[in-house]
């Protein structure tokens, strides 16, 4: 067979996607909506690009992608942050879930298209794309801000609910009308999540005698099958190969070689995931995008608007100021993977054909607007309430730090001068917090109490626990 022609069209694709992709990083794009849009270009459907591209010509490999983006899901997923704050995440996370669930699908009842079709609407509004909320996290430098860990944890309570609603959703969107079976089909997914779900928080270290070697290229193999396989299992019982995917990924994250799996799977999840968006790009008709572009404003509108009072509601519940809370919404409106995996199942279960281009543009529109909103977030967020945001040191060295700029202003000696200039030293960089530029007379206030209540407690003769001396023994002093 001859495929020279194909592989050539499709490596100038993948060019064509690292060109663009370098200049979306310039204006803060991820990398799903390029890929998309290359497909998009390249589909059969689109007769002004050179370059045409059918998408069942990489369908097994879109499949791949489709694993191993759950896969890596469920290999990142936090337990010991789930089951160690499960009543704060469950709360700030799970409001947030259930208020979007909801009314996405009062919304998608509105569109018309049917009560399943409405279920899937539903779970695309609900849910951020949590590889583009990483990104961003990490592209703006803003994973030692104080809301970023309410949103890691968010994610983590969302990953949860994913592989909730995908056993729930596979069952519904099957077709099957007998109650009976319906009811044995959701005993079977709901075992099958348990069980899985049991293994990953108690069996870790029997995994990992398991699956030990130390050939790379062996354990590339075998973590490869188990993600393939796991996939076809969680169809096998009508869970979907998605669920599948998440759930034996969830349970090699729980082992010893968690960290060596994700060095070889990344790789892997990049590529055929940028399979994947291409191919969702391919299926893509523009002439289909006309009978959705007014459900897809709408719900783009319902998404930013839902999701920028739930930010403040978050912040609220968090303890959080109202500009953190903006920087949670912004980062949250993203939405991206999980969308396209939707539209995919609904396509094998034979929905309405408009839910693809729905998804299609929903998702374009959203990874486009997701991280300009995220990019911006912190100076509209100074602007609105009405502080200037800026960088300075956590409570400990803020007080220090206030305190020597004080003495060295009440000072003439060259070192105080020093220190003052921020040439001293003692005014190295230290970790930072969104706050208010602290009172200096306040800080010396502060410390001058502190000393009182240590001399005060040195007559009683209580140890003084701020002095060097009494610290020589700890090795981080």
């Amino acid at each position: 067979m001859e495929h020279g022609g194909d592989l050539l069209v499709l490596g100038v694709l993948f060019v064509i996607a690292y060109v663009l992709g370098r200049l979306g990083k310039l204006i803060g794009l991820p990398s799903i909506p390029i890929y998309m849009i290359v497909g998009l270009l390249a589909s059969p459907h689109v007769s002004f690009f050179p370059l045409a591209f059918d998408s069942l010509d990489v369908e097994l490999i879109a499949i791949f992608g489709l694993i191993f983006l759950l896969f890596t899901l469920g290999l990142e997923f936090d337990q010991d942050e789930f089951f160690g704050n499960a009543r704060a995440l469950l709360l700030s996370g799970g409001t947030r879930i259930a208020i979007n669930f909801g009314v996405g699908f009062a919304f998608g009842m509105m569109v018309g298209w049917g009560g399943r079709e409405a279920l899937i609407i539903a779970g695309m509004t609900a849910t951020s794309s949590s590889a583009i909320v990483t990104k961003l996290l990490i592209e703006l430098r803003r994973l030692a801000n104080r809301e970023t860990p309410v949103i890691l944890g968010i994610a983590v309570v969302e990953d949860v609910f994913i592989a909730i609603y995908l056993a729930i959703v596979s069952v519904v969107i099957g077709g099957e009308t007998d109650v009976g079976a319906i009811v044995v089909e959701l005993v079977i997914s709901f075992s099958f999540l348990i069980a899985m779900f049991v293994l990953a928080r108690w069996g870790g270290s029997l995994v990992s005698r398991l699956i030990q070697t130390r050939d790379d290229e062996l354990f590339t193999i075998l973590f490869f099958g188990l993600a393939v396989a796991f996939g076809g299992i969680g169809e096998l019982l009508g869970v979907s190969d998605a669920i599948g995917a998440f759930l034996i990924g969830l349970v090699l994250g729980a082992t010893r070689f968690r960290a060596r799996i994700e060095q070889f799977t990344l790789p892997l999840r990049d590529v055929f995931g940028a399979f994947f968006f291409l191919s969702f790009g391919l299926s893509l008709d523009p002439a289909d995008f006309g009978a959705v572009v007014a459900p897809v404003a709408a719900a783009v509108g319902l998404t930013l608007v839902l999701n920028t009072a739930g930010g403040q509601l978050i912040a609220w519940i968090s303890r959080l100021t109202p500009a953190e809370g903006l920087n949670v919404s912004a980062m949250l409106q993203n939405r991206g993977e999980f969308a396209l995996i939707l539209a995919t199942l609904s396509t094998a279960a034979g929905l309405d054909p408009r839910l693809v281009p729905f998804a299609g543009l929903y998702v374009l529109s959203m990874a486009v607007i997701g991280p300009v909103l995220a990019v911006n977030s912190e100076r509209a967020g100074a602007w609105i309430f009405g502080r200037k945001a800026r960088s300075v040191p956590a409570p400990d060295a803020e007080r220090d730090r206030a305190i020597a700029l004080a003495e060295a202003a009440m000072s003439g000696e060259p070192e105080a001068q020093e220190v003052a200039a921020g040439e001293h030293p003692s005014t190295a960089p230290v970790p930072v917090i969104e706050e208010t530029v602290p009172d200096v007379a306040s800080a010396l206030e502060r410390e001058e109490t502190r000393r009182a209540e240590q001399a005060r407690l040195q007559s009683d003769g209580a140890p003084d626990a701020e002095h060097p001396r009494e610290r020589e023994i700890d090795p981080e002093y």
